[in-house]
Formats: C-alpha cells, sequence, structure tokens
C-alpha cells in the first residue's frame, strides 16, 4: 500500500508551549550526611559509572526541587503512605540524599554521576520514592524495573539501557543480585525510610544528620534542559521494548501540567494501586500529586475488596470524613469493571455504605486502554462519578483529556492540553479525506528526548516538521473532543465503515483486539 501521506488541513492547535526555567547553580551534596554503616564498605565511586556523556549534567530536577519546598513549609504533612505507616515529605528527602551520598561514594562532594542509568526495582512503597529522587539528586538517570518481570525480561532491560547499578528491596535482591553479576552492574540494598512512628523516638534527628533543606532550595539552580532523567520502556507488543528518555524539562512540564488541569493540591489524597514502570502510575498517579503536595498512598497490589473498605473508611455512613480520607483515585478499565463486580457481590446495606462513600471522592479517572462505554455507564449509575478519560503514551506521557469542569464525553479522549500541538495525518488512498480521520501527531513540552540506542527508530517517529506519530489513528467530532480510532494502519478497513463514533475497540483486526 502507498504511504502517500497529506497533512489534514486544519492544524489542532491551541495554546503557545510554555517554557520553564531556572538560574543556574549546580546541587551540591553535603558530605554531612553519612553513609549507612552496613554499606560503608562498597567500593563505589563515580569512575565506575557509565557516563551518558563526558559532560556532566548541572540540572538539579524541579520535582524534586519541589518536593523539598513541602518540607519546611508543612513539616509534618505525609507524602506517602504504605503497610500501614507514614512517611513525611521531609524523611523522603533526607532518605534521598543518603541514597544520592551511597551512590556518589568517593565523590559525594560532586554529586554528580554525569548521567549514569541506575535500575530500581521495588513495589510501591516510600523506598521506591527516595529511589528515584536519589537518583536524581545523584545527576543519574533512574529505569524502574517491573517487580512483575522475569529474569530474562530484567535482564535485557538492564543490559539495554547500559544500567551501572541497581538499587533494590530486601524482597526482590536475590534476582536483582543476579541480574547484577550478569549485567555486570553493582548491586545495593535502598535502605529503609524512616516513618513517621519510627523518626519520633529520633529526637535528635533534625541535629544529627538531619536535611539540609536549604541546599535543595538555593535560587540558583541549573537550567533545565535535555538532560536525560528517565528511561521507561515500551510494552513491546509490535517488536522488542524501547527505551523512551525523558529529559528533565519533560518530565517538570508534565507534572506541571497535569497539577493545573486536574488541580491536584496538598488537600488531596491519592489512592494508589498502578504499576510504577508505566506512565500512568509513575505521573499521574505519583509524582504529578508529590509535586502538588498532596498524599500518595500505595496499595500493595490491587484489590477489589481493598479499594472498596478503604473508601468506605474515608467517609463513613455517619456522614463524617476521616483525617486521611482518599479524594482522587485513578484506574484502568479492568480496575473499574472488577470493582463493579465487587459491588454486585456485597449485600445491600454494604452497597449502600460503599455508594455512600465513593460518591464523596472529588475525582476518578480511567486511562491506558479505552473504556468499554457499559462499564462508564455503570460506574456512573453506581457512583456517581463519570470517569475522565484521557490519552496518553510512555513517548509524551499525557496530551489529551476530558475536562475536570465540563462535559466529559464517552467514547472520546477528550481536547489536547494547553501547549500541546495537533496535527492528523491522512492517508490519501484509505481514508476519504471528509471523514477527517488519519494519524495523530503531537508536538508537545513533555515529549521524549530520543529512543534509547534506536536513532533510525527515532528519527522515523517524527515529522518533517517535528511532530511526533503515534500510529494512533482518530477522528475528532463536532466539539473537537478526540476519538481514538485504533492503529493508524487500520484505516484501509476503517474506509468501510468511517462513522464518526466509532472507537478502536470495535476494529476487528488483531493489534486493535489485543489494545
Amino acid at each position: 500500500m502507498s504511504c502517500s501521506l497529506k497533512a489534514f488541513d486544519k492544524h489542532l492547535t491551541l495554546l503557545p508551549q510554555r517554557t520553564f526555567s531556572s538560574s543556574s547553580h549546580a546541587f551540591i551534596a553535603s558530605s554531612s550526611f553519612p553513609l549507612f554503616p552496613h554499606l560503608a564498605s562498597y567500593p563505589t565511586s563515580f569512575s565506575q559509572f557509565r557516563p551518558l556523556s563526558s559532560s556532566a549534567p548541572a540540572t538539579l530536577m524541579e520535582v524534586v526541587k519541589a518536593i523539598a519546598k513541602h518540607e519546611p513549609t508543612v513539616p509534618e504533612s505525609v507524602a506517602i503512605r504504605a503497610d500501614q505507616k507514614s512517611y513525611s515529605y521531609k524523611q523522603l528527602v533526607s532518605s534521598a540524599q543518603k541514597i544520592s551520598n551511597l551512590l556518589c561514594g568517593s565523590d559525594a562532594q560532586t554529586g554528580n554521576l554525569g548521567g549514569a542509568r541506575v535500575g530500581i526495582v521495588a513495589k510501591p512503597s516510600a523506598e521506591f520514592v527516595a529511589g528515584i529522587l536519589g537518583i536524581w539528586l545523584s545527576g543519574g538517570v533512574a529505569v524502574p524495573l517491573a517487580t512483575s518481570y522475569p529474569e530474562v525480561e530484567l535482564l535485557y532491560v538492564t543490559n539495554n539501557s547500559d544500567v551501572s547499578a541497581i538499587l533494590s528491596t530486601e524482597d526482590h535482591s536475590e534476582i536483582m543480585q543476579s541480574i547484577a553479576n550478569k549485567s555486570s552492574s553493582q548491586f545495593f540494598h535502598l535502605p529503609l525510610v524512616l516513618n513517621k512512628s519510627s523518626e519520633k523516638s529520633r529526637d535528635d534527628h533534625s541535629q544529627n544528620g538531619g536535611i539540609h533543606t536549604d541546599k535543595i532550595l538555593l535560587d540558583n539552580f541549573g537550567r533545565l534542559s535535555e538532560d536525560p532523567a528517565l528511561i521507561l520502556y515500551t510494552s513491546g507488543t509490535t517488536g522488542k521494548p524501547k527505551g523512551v528518555v525523558h529529559t528533565h524539562k519533560s518530565i517538570i512540564s508534565q507534572v506541571q501540567t497535569l497539577t493545573k488541569a486536574w488541580e491536584y493540591t496538598s488537600a488531596d489524597q491519592f489512592l494508589h494501586c498502578l504499576p510504577l514502570h508505566h506512565v500512568h502510575g509513575f505521573f499521574n498517579g505519583l509524582m504529578a500529586p508529590l509535586y502538588a503536595g498532596s498524599t500518595v498512598e500505595f496499595l500493595p497490589k490491587f484489590s477489589v475488596r481493598g479499594v472498596w473498605q478503604r473508601w468506605r473508611e474515608s467517609y463513613p455512613t455517619d456522614g463524617s470524613k476521616a483525617e486521611d480520607a482518599i479524594t482522587v483515585f485513578t484506574g484502568v478499565p479492568t480496575i473499574y469493571a472488577r470493582l463493579i463486580q465487587g459491588y454486585h457481590a456485597m449485600d445491600p446495606e454494604l452497597q449502600a455504605a460503599s455508594v455512600s462513600a465513593a460518591k464523596n471522592l472529588r475525582l476518578m479517572m480511567c486511562g491506558s486502554s479505552a473504556l468499554p462505554l457499559p462499564v462508564m455507564q455503570e460506574w456512573e449509575a453506581i457512583t456517581g462519578h463519570r470517569l475522565l478519560e484521557r490519552y496518553g503514551m510512555t513517548e509524551f506521557v499525557m496530551a489529551l483529556s476530558n475536562p475536570l469542569k465540563g462535559e466529559r464525553k464517552p467514547g472520546t479522549v477528550g481536547k489536547p492540553f494547553p501547549g500541546i500541538q495537533v496535527k492528523i495525518i491522512t492517508d490519501e488512498e484509505s481514508v476519504n479525506e471528509n471523514t477527517g480521520m488519519g494519524e495523530l501527531c503531537f508536538k508537545s513540552p513533555s515529549l521524549f528526548k530520543e529512543y534509547w540506542k534506536l536513532p533510525e527508530a527515532t528519527k522515523e517517529s517524527f515529522t518533517d516538521d517535528g511532530f511526533f506519530k503515534t500510529g494512533d489513528a482518530v477522528t475528532t467530532d463536532e466539539d473537537g473532543y478526540f476519538i481514538i480510532l485504533g492503529p493508524s494502519g487500520c484505516l484501509r478497513m476503517l474506509r468501510f465503515r468511517p462513522t464518526r463514533q466509532r472507537l478502536w475497540r470495535d476494529c476487528w483486526c488483531n493489534r486493535c483486539a489485543t489494545g
């Protein structure tokens, strides 16, 4: 089939792209933070890491700066809850600084890994968050690894990303030690983060080994740049997983966009039950909330009973509201389908209590795949919430969203966020131009830098004028809301039934059927 393409005439361009800047000064890790005694003998130094380039990045991530700002403002505010323990912003940043010292070893004074990749594997926990922040404080690039991956897949990602060191919690230490040995990487245990209860017994904590917030909150920060900060791997449904390189600039742009669009605040409490090696769980449910000063409560893994119970605990039937009441929940369509099944299995009294609680949440969102209309309708009938659908990819995180305030249209993924430029490219041979269907393309401040070690694949993913080609076929309705039809290769089939309201899940090709 011919690949002759023509840009769809109407460029759906919104507000101009925003830029974020900061003055220049690199963060210097203080040697006053002692290394953990049982790790002091590790022969770690910057020279042993494989740097991304010879020039050390001079940036400190704005997300880390924002998280550190929450500590002096509200010292006792809870950043993370997990396993019935609470962790403050202060404790996260303190642990991150210690991990930075651990990674830098004898180079702790310079505190810069020069872009070396550091793998991290841990269940959703305070240790995972502190590990990510510690890698960024060290000038490293974080590579989150899936706890569910078998050894062969972990080894592939580790080798492909040229990981120099691996951070792991005790529960994954055996397999990750094996991965480290086979990939010639250094292995470190992630130290436990002090929780709020344990810190109460350490009255001298702030005077002996406490955090030096002033060093993080210096006005003179390294300017935001294209320095890599994060590599997330695609699912690999159409080939081997590709490493998607995000920069300091793309990450701060995304978390600021999400925080503003969905009005995340320090009053929000998120219930988190998503994987942390995907953008949905990492950005939407974790980094953006922490940037806003919210509390993120981790469930070890998704549980129908656990989610409903947590909502009921938040909003008892007497009309009161718990101090730690959940306000925001985000999930994938399968989660909501299972919650509906769980609801129908309850007795009437428990159903009434569950519905009453769920109605009190501020926001419920859904993404990662298309939300079947029957699930959306039944969820709204039960809880009163019309789920907020949005659209994103590993390469640019989130770009389209139904509005927080305004009409949320079933079967659509809304409109572009401010700062996003969109165009539709049509295949002349496959689609009638009047249908307005074609491949969705983006320019976005949160766009990735490159596919790791795949320059040709990177080049082929962009149009000549710099738009990223998503590979997804779309159309828009009369109000400009986007409808995802399926992979762009399906357009030839779609010409036989070019209804503007068709969703990709209705396509009959194998690629669409597998999501």
